[in-house]
């Protein structure tokens, strides 16, 4: 159910995000509790978890503002939504999730069985799923409509779709902000996976990074001490909806199932033993 927020109108609302604007073009940002996997919308919520996407992606901004300006103009929302909304500057988005890895998983694992490669890079043989990369890879993928796949590009179909000068900016940026995350993640036990991005340019050109930063729902977040390569590893990320609903005889050409409580509850503690781990604060 969409809020009325006074001063607010309703623009659209995503998987995960309510977008309002008002009269003077800003936009503001919901961040609600759904949850989404395999390009679907779950029916059940986890509780906290846009809190979470919020104060995380802000603690990021702020962290890596000194690398590429964000979107953000305040954190002073409607009532209703304080905590788990910001306000920010509308921006021309680029059609291109910009995801960098440092470690093979994922659908690049699934690549790299078949061609040793990820998003035509080619890698070294003898990787297991897990593994750490010789060194952080850009992997882009073309945003799909709603209910639709991201589709793994490689960089030359990003320059066709964006320009050999966007092209390069965005992988540069998106390798910077990985490295500079994924260090400091290190010095909290956790190590920085793979992660995505979004950048668009506002009203002067200039590319910003906006929607969600370094999150549990755009990143993957494994536990130091616990990794060992091939295999799942223990993570503080939405994988462990991913792996319970692929444990069940759900048929992903229907409606996913309701989540367990015990799935919930666990999913929740991911969720919000990231934040405190990576801030040092609680939610």
């Amino acid at each position: 159910m969409t809020l009325v927020l006074s001063g607010w109108t309703h623009l659209r609302s995503g998987k995960v995000r309510d977008l309002y604007t008002n009269n003077s073009g800003e936009l503001l940002l919901v961040a609600s509790d759904r949850i989404s996997a395999f390009d679907y919308v779950l029916p059940t919520a986890i509780p906290n978890k846009g809190q979470v996407l919020t104060q995380l992606s802000l603690f990021w901004f702020e962290l890596l503002k000194d690398v590429v300006p964000n979107h953000l103009i305040t954190t002073e929302v409607p009532a209703e939504v304080a905590g788990r909304a910001v306000i920010v500057k509308p921006l021309n988005m680029f059609p291109v999730e910009c995801v960098a890895r440092g470690y093979l998983t994922g659908s690049g694992w699934l690549e790299y069985q078949q061609t040793q490669s990820v998003c035509g890079i080619l890698l070294p043989s003898g990787l297991m799923d897990g593994s750490k990369l010789p060194e952080p890879i850009f992997t882009p993928a073309r945003k799909a409509d709603i209910g639709d796949h991201d589709e793994n590009i490689d960089f030359e179909r990003t320059i066709e779709m964006i320009g050999i000068n966007d092209a390069t900016t965005l992988r540069d940026l998106t390798l910077q902000l990985y490295s500079r995350a994924h260090d400091y993640a290190a010095t909290k036990g956790i190590i920085l996976a793979d992660t995505k991005f979004e950048f668009g340019t506002d009203s002067t050109g200039t590319i910003c990074l906006g929607d969600e930063v370094l999150t549990p729902d755009s990143s993957r977040f494994w536990s130091a001490e616990s990794w060992k390569p091939g295999g799942a590893q223990p993570s503080y990320d939405k994988q462990f909806v991913r792996d319970w609903l692929l444990s069940t005889d759900w048929d992903r050409k229907s409606s996913p199932p309701e989540l367990p409580a015990e799935i919930v509850r666990k999913t929740q503690e991911r969720y919000e033993t990231a934040y405190s781990v990576l801030t040092g604060r609680n939610i």
